[in-house]
Parts: C-alpha cells; sequence; structure tokens
C-alpha cells in the first residue's frame, strides 16, 4: 500500500488555478499452466505521482517515476508552469469549470501481497482435478491473473481521499476434438474484486464452474452451425453487457460525443425499446457492491451513478468535469487513469441494462426458432454505434426449447436499431468483470445485463 507523502503537498497548491496531484501505483501478475507445465510466471510493478493543474481549461501535466515528497513538490511546480505558460499564450479565452464538492474518501480495500509460490500451487491443484476428472480433453490451460491501482488523490477544489482497486481472477481453458475433426475451446473466469484468499482459499470451489463449462464444451463438440440471417435471439447477460459497453457505452462517453458519434445529434430522443434502461453503475447496484466500485475519480469527483438511456430515451453522457461544463451537467466520477503518468479520460466504470420481469425459462419458451447466445469470445464497435461480436457460447432454441450446441460464429448490427427491438428481458443480471477496456489506455471495468430477447443478424458458417 502507498504512504501517503502526497497531502502534506497541499501547501503548495497556487492560487488562482485548479490542481490534483496523484500518487500512483499499479502491481499485475500472472502465472499459466498449460497441460501442468509452468510456462509463465510474471509480476510487475510501477510506481510514481503525477499533477494535472488547470488554469481557465487549459491544462499543465507533469508525471515523474518517483515517489517522495521532493517528487511531489517538483512535478506540481512543472505542472504548474506549464498551465500558465498555455494561459498566457492562448488565443481564445476558456472558462474555469466549477468547483466540486470537498470531501475525504478512505481506503475502501487492502491490498495485499499473496506468496506467488501460494498461487502456484493453488494453479496446480485445479490443474490436477481437470487432468484426473476430465482425462479425455483434449489441452487444458490455467491461468491465473491479478492487477491493483493504489491512488492517493489530491485535489484545490473537489474531493481527495486514498482508493485501491485490486482484482484476480483464474480462467479455466478447455479444448477438445469436435466431430467434424476440427478442435473447439471454452474458458470460464472465476473471481472478481479483491485479492486471491477473497476468492481462491479453496480449489475445490472452483468444481461445479469447471463442471459446467465441461458440459458446454461437450455439447459444443457436438455442434452446429448457425444459419445466417436477422434472426430472434436471447442474449445472455454477458453478451448483453459486451453490447452495453462496447456498442452504446463508448458512444455516450462525452469526449467521443464531442469527437461526433451517433449518440450526440440522439439526446432526448428514442435509441431503444421502451423496455431498455441502461445506467453505468459507480459503487452500488441492485443493494449490492458492484462488480468494480468506484468511489473517486481521477479528478477528485465523487463517484455517482450515471443514468445514460431511461425507457429507451437516451438521457445523457458520461463526463470528465470540463465536459460536464460543457454540457451544463454535474459529472458523476468517469474521469480516470491506468499508470501514474496517464492524465484521466473519461471511462466507464460498471455498465449495465437494467433487467425486467420474466424469466429466462419463459423467454426461450416463447421464441419458436431462434437462438440463445450466452457467451463471447470478443467483439469491437465504432461510434455509429456499429458492432461485431464473436459468440463461443450458443444454443438454438426450436419449439420453445434448448437444442443444439452452436460453433463459434458473429453477430453483428446497429446498436440503437438492434435495441429498439428488444421485447423481454429476463429478471436476473449477470455481470463481468474480468477484462480491460482499451480506450487508449487500459482499464478494469464491470459490464452486465439480463438476458434480453431482440432481433439480430447472426452469421452462419
Amino acid at each position: 500500500m502507498l504512504q501517503d507523502i502526497i497531502t502534506p503537498q497541499g501547501k503548495y497548491f497556487a492560487s488562482g488555478v485548479q490542481s490534483v496531484l496523484r500518487g500512483h501505483e499499479n502491481r499485475s501478475r500472472r502465472v499459466v499452466l498449460l497441460k501442468g507445465s509452468l510456462v509463465q510466471n510474471v509480476r510487475a510493478e510501477s510506481r510514481g505521482i503525477s499533477a494535472r493543474v488547470t488554469k481557465r481549461g487549459r491544462y499543465g501535466f507533469s508525471s515523474v517515476a518517483s515517489y517522495s515528497e521532493k517528487d511531489a513538490e517538483r512535478v506540481l511546480r512543472a505542472a504548474t508552469e506549464n498551465a500558465l505558460f498555455l494561459d498566457e499564450r492562448g488565443a481564445f479565452p476558456r472558462e474555469r469549470y466549477p468547483a466540486l464538492p470537498s470531501a475525504q474518501v478512505p481506503v475502501n480495500r487492502p491490498i495485499l501481497d499473496t506468496a506467488q509460490k501460494k498461487i502456484i500451487d493453488f494453479c496446480r491443484e485445479v490443474d490436477s482435478y481437470i487432468e484426473k476428472t476430465y482425462p479425455q480433453l483434449l489441452s487444458r490451460t490455467v491461468v491465473y491473473t491479478e492487477d491493483s491501482q493504489d491512488k492517493i488523490i489530491l485535489t484545490s477544489d473537489a474531493a481527495s481521499g486514498h482508493v485501491t482497486y485490486p482484482r484476480c481472477y483464474v480462467y479455466v481453458v478447455l479444448s477438445a476434438m469436435g466431430k467434424n475433426g476440427a478442435p473447439v475451446e471454452l474458458f470460464k473466469a472465476f473471481g472478481g474484486a479483491g485479492g486471491f484468499d477473497s476468492h481462491f482459499s479453496d480449489a475445490s470451489q472452483l468444481n461445479p464452474g469447471i463442471e459446467e463449462l465441461y458440459r458446454h464444451l461437450m455439447n459444443k463438440t457436438e455442434g452446429v452451425y448457425a444459419e445466417a440471417g436477422n434472426k430472434t435471439v436471447i442474449l445472455g447477460g454477458m453478451m448483453g453487457g459486451m453490447l452495453a459497453h462496447e456498442a452504446v457505452g463508448h458512444t455516450v462517453e462525452a469526449d467521443l460525443v464531442l469527437g461526433g458519434s451517433v449518440a450526440g445529434p440522439n439526446l432526448h430522443k428514442q435509441v431503444a425499446s421502451p423496455m431498455v434502461t441502461l445506467v453505468d453503475f459507480a459503487h452500488t447496484a441492485f443493494g449490492e457492491p458492484t462488480p468494480l466500485p468506484v468511489f473517486l475519480d481521477d479528478e477528485g469527483t465523487l463517484a455517482k451513478d450515471a443514468p445514460l438511456i431511461e425507457n429507451g430515451m437516451l438521457t445523457g453522457y458520461m463526463n470528465s468535469r470540463e465536459s460536464a461544463a460543457h454540457f451544463g451537467v454535474e459529472p458523476c466520477g468517469n474521469a480516470r487513469a491506468w499508470d501514474f503518468n496517464d492524465e484521466p479520460l473519461i471511462r466507464m466504470r460498471n455498465t449495465c441494462i437494467l433487467p425486467g420481469k420474466n424469466t429466462l425459462e419463459e423467454m426461450i419458451a416463447s421464441i419458436d426458432d431462434g437462438y440463445y447466445l450466452i457467451d463471447s469470445s470478443n467483439g469491437q464497435a465504432d461510434l455509429t454505434g456499429e458492432f461485431m461480436f464473436g459468440v463461443s457460447l450458443g444454443y438454438e432454441i426450436k419449439n420453445g426449447k434448448l437444442g443444439r450446441a452452436l460453433l463459434d460464429t458473429t453477430v453483428s448490427g446497429i446498436a440503437f436499431e438492434m435495441l429498439k427491438t428488444v421485447d423481454m428481458l429476463s429478471d436476473r443480471v449477470t455481470w463481468s468483470s474480468s477484462g480491460f477496456c482499451g480506450k487508449k489506455q487500459p482499464m478494469p471495468v464491470g459490464m452486465g445485463g439480463p438476458d434480453m430477447r431482440c432481433r439480430i443478424t447472426i452469421g452462419g458458417r
């Protein structure tokens, strides 16, 4: 955990400017077992200090890859000089954005350092169970990943605090030979926010999830190709979460709105079925902690939920302090930086479509000929909302019942058009939090949603 050498540096904040000083440490590790052999064992860390100073909307930024009181004073002075220099030479006047409520946010979760051997032994135990229980597999891989961010944030005109973001996962990747002679593969991630001992005290706790993964894999070995075309489908919560993040979420980040995204001209217009409400949650959703809670962003904004779509209407964007001032709204804490030498960008936190009232069983029973698409291997979208996602796990629906598993395929469409076809939402929400968002900087994010019945274009063979 970082020692707080940042808070005493407030005495060096210059008058007439808006200052943010950030101490920042990142840690990561990765262990990979391939068929029982240790093929990767890596850990890394970076630590430093950055300062961003704003004079009437013009930014000065400085950072250093070391961590001492002298370094903090030095980067703060350099950032202040940069801001004053730019302000003096600015051709057009710019407005100072409003101050925010002052508060002190305490450490939300400790970052604990687990011995590397303990992690490797755990992975070996998981691998041994898979080898013994499922000997007919073509290949098996067990991966442990861990990353954490530790930040101390001091501001001149907003909130300050010490916030941490540890998370860890075990990925189990299984492959088997399909009936057509080609291998098929599936994976499952276990874990979430917190350290190793929060999730992995007992390797046997993973066994039911591994059994479910194996069952889906065996079904996939007998899988068939989807019939291409525009079909009625149920998108599982993981697929809906990816859609909410990639195809909708990025279009409503205010910096991308200002850059020309499809959300700009659609504010306060119908962009989805009246059943669809989409929120970027900060730290609490449905009475429970979000997968990756955020309490304070890197500009000193206290985090709160950002409503994006309400009953099908596009109601707002995710903002930084600057973009919030531009649009005349309150920021909700979406400005985050990945490393100490990065400036904060507008980022999602835990983006989710709200659940409905139907059960999954009712939704399946309502479809005579369609598909249940459960999980995705990858996805991409652009600022028009046009998307294409890979489907790694799915099933036919025939006469209201699940049929054969699907081989890998794709779905595509335009998000704001596809969301208008949503006519059923399940009463459960599935979250995913193991990935990174890649908008200029990597960033841990949570995404989720209910099962969602809609029309979508599915690829075939």
